[in-house]
C-alpha cells in the first residue's frame, strides 16, 4: 500500500532536497569552469551548460538564476582556490620577506595551472558584468591581507628617498582597510613591488612579451622577486 506521502505526491525529505541542490550546483559550477576555459568568460551561457548536463535550461535556472550569478560564483571559487593555495604555502613561514616571496611564487604557480581562472579575476573585465563587492571582496582580499601583513612586518630600509614620494593621506582607501601602523610611503613601495610581481605573472600567462623575449620565465620571475624585495626592504 502506498504511504500517505506517496499518495499525495509529496517530494523528497528536506535533507535529500538539500543534497540534490548542492550536487546540482557543484555540477553547474564544474561545467561552467570547463566552458570558461574553452570559450572565455564573455561567452558563458547557462543554456549551453544545460545542454551539456542533459537537462532543460529551466532546470539550471532554478539553481543559478543568471549568467552574472554564475560568473560571481566562479569568481569567488577562483579567489578561494588561490587563497587556499596561499594559506597552505605560508604555513610555517614566519620571515616577512620570505612570506612576500612565497605569496608571489604561489600566485605564479596557480596562474600557470589555472590560466582561465587567473584571467577571470585578474584579466580584462567581462563586458556587461559588474562583480558585487559585498559577495566577492572577502574571497578577493585573502591574498591581499597576507601581503599587507608581510609588508607591515618588513624591516623598512627602502632604496630611495621616501620623502620624494609625496604620498597624501587620501591616496589610498579608508584607514580601516589598511594596517594602522604601516607608513603611507611604505605602502606605496609595497604596492609598487607587488605590481612588479603581478606584472611578471600577467606577462607570462598572457604572453605579453611574445615568444622570443623571455626564454626562462622561472629565472626571470625570481629576479623580479629580488628586485621587488629590494624596493620594500632594502
Amino acid at each position: 500500500m502506498l504511504s500517505l506521502c506517496q499518495t499525495v505526491g509529496m517530494g523528497p525529505k528536506p535533507g535529500v532536497r538539500a543534497a540534490h541542490r548542492a550536487r546540482m550546483e557543484r555540477e553547474i559550477l564544474a561545467v561552467g569552469e570547463r566552458h570558461l576555459a574553452r570559450d572565455g568568460a564573455a561567452a558563458l551561457s547557462l543554456r549551453a551548460i544545460a545542454r551539456e548536463l542533459g537537462v532543460a535550461s529551466s532546470a539550471v535556472y532554478r539553481y543559478v538564476e543568471s549568467r552574472d550569478e554564475l560568473l560571481t560564483r566562479l569568481i569567488i571559487a577562483a579567489y578561494d582556490a588561490l587563497g587556499d593555495a596561499v594559506d597552505a604555502a605560508l604555513a610555517g613561514v614566519e620571515d616577512p620577506r620570505e612570506r612576500f616571496a612565497v605569496i608571489g611564487r604561489t600566485l605564479r604557480a596557480w596562474a600557470r595551472a589555472h590560466p582561465e581562472q587567473f584571467a577571470l579575476v585578474y584579466g580584462s573585465p567581462v563586458p556587461g558584468y559588474a562583480a558585487p563587492a559585498e559577495r566577492t571582496n572577502e574571497a578577493g582580499t585573502r591574498l591581499t591581507r597576507h601581503l599587507l601583513d608581510a609588508l607591515q612586518r618588513m624591516p623598512h630600509v627602502p632604496g630611495l628617498d621616501v620623502a620624494r614620494l609625496d604620498v597624501r593621506p587620501d591616496t589610498y582607501g579608508e584607514p580601516a582597510d589598511l594596517p594602522a601602523d604601516l607608513p603611507l610611503p611604505a605602502l606605496t613601495l609595497g604596492l609598487a613591488a607587488w605590481s612588479m610581481v603581478m606584472g611578471s605573472v600577467t606577462a607570462e600567462v598572457f604572453e605579453q612579451f611574445g615568444p622570443q623575449t623571455v626564454m626562462d620565465w622561472e629565472a626571470h620571475f625570481e629576479a623580479v622577486l629580488v628586485a621587488a624585495l629590494a624596493l620594500v626592504s632594502g
